[in-house]
């Protein structure tokens, strides 16, 4: 008895799927779709975190550069020696400590100290203190609610409303 063979019929599983233009219009879109969702969550991101600005108004700035100038030569005429540290607890709060001393090295007391912390991407996170001393030539403050992470410490000596001292130093709070 001959054995009959029949040629089978491919089933719809076993053809590849074709690329329609539909299909790549869809692709496309979709990707783009994609990129500009990526854009936008990033232009709010940076407009959010930064204002761009670096001062309130550079034509009042530039004002007063002459002053900054005549400021900073007289500070570098005392020469005093000013050394600042600030560590962050696990609850939040900057301990900021800052002794002063003049060129003879001797403490520099019944100076109004005052610290700025900056947040350099994030201005609304900025904290201000001012320093009581607690020792001659030594100032001490707490800054609540610090978060980690990078700093600039701004340290501004006067007496008498008059600015004798003036430094920024970049830091990093754990």
């Amino acid at each position: 008895m001959p054995v009959e063979l029949t040629a089978r019929k491919p089933q719809p599983a076993d053809e590849p799927r074709r690329l329609t233009g539909r299909g790549v219009l869809a692709w496309v879109v979709g990707f783009f779709a994609v990129i500009f969702a990526a854009n936008i969550a990033l232009v709010w991101l940076a407009l959010d975190s930064w204002t761009g600005l670096e001062v309130e108004s550079s034509y009042k700035a530039g004002q007063h550069y002459e002053e900054e100038i005549v400021a900073a030569r007289e500070q570098e005429t005392r020469k005093w020696a000013v050394t600042a540290h600030a560590e962050r607890s696990a609850d939040g709060r900057a301990a900021i400590s800052t002794t002063a001393a003049d060129k003879d090295g001797e403490p520099l007391a019944g100076l109004e100290f005052t610290a700025h912390l900056s947040r350099p991407t994030a201005r609304q996170l900025d904290r201000t203190v001012t320093l009581v001393e607690t020792a001659p030539g030594r100032y001490e403050a707490v800054a609540a609610d610090v978060r980690p992470g990078q700093w600039d410490l701004i340290l501004i000596a006067g007496r008498d409303g008059k600015r004798l001292f003036r430094s920024r130093n970049r830091m990093v709070l754990n």
